[in-house]
């Protein structure tokens, strides 16, 4: 993710935040496929991601403090997360079943909606958009949208 063509949309925090949540995804895939743990992947995310220039193309600023709370909260939280995310799936493909990637979405947006105030309408538009950016043939957001809506219905029923 550079500044140039696939940087977050807008400016200043929002741009930050929306690095974060990508960060967060890629962190937590990298920690499952890895095995790295919570604080080697803080580290080098944070010493070798945010704002780093690789090729000549800087890579986002990100909010340091969103991102250690999403990756914490999505590790502490997995089981739970899973477990909404699996009703959240149809019946013949749990979370274990899924694309990697997705499967790291599906967490750190569960995170965030279940231990953070963001409103749940920011976090689906947030993550969704972290899904066209990892599949932008379109199908995966769709899906995406619909599980992300059928989570943050159940997280947030009154924010409905």
């Amino acid at each position: 993710m550079t500044q140039s063509g696939s940087a977050p949309k807008g400016s200043g925090k929002r741009q930050m935040k929306s690095a974060s949540r990508l960060y967060a995804v890629q962190a937590l895939f990298q920690m499952e496929q890895s095995g790295q743990t919570f604080d080697q992947i803080i580290v080098e995310f944070e010493d070798h991601r945010f704002g780093a220039v690789y090729d000549g193309d800087e890579m986002a600023e990100g909010d340091t403090k969103l991102f250690r709370k999403l990756v914490e909260d999505a590790v502490n939280y997995q089981a739970p997360v899973d477990q909404m995310t699996d009703r959240a799936l149809v019946a013949k493909w749990p979370i274990a079943r899924i694309d990697p990637t997705l499967r790291a979405l599906f967490r750190a947006a569960g995170a965030e909606l279940t231990q953070s105030e963001t409103p749940p309408k920011v976090v689906i538009n947030e993550f969704v958009d972290i899904a066209r950016a990892f599949f932008p043939e379109g199908k995966e957001s769709k899906f995406v949208n619909g599980v992300l809506d059928h989570m943050a219905r159940e997280a947030k029923p009154e924010a409905f």
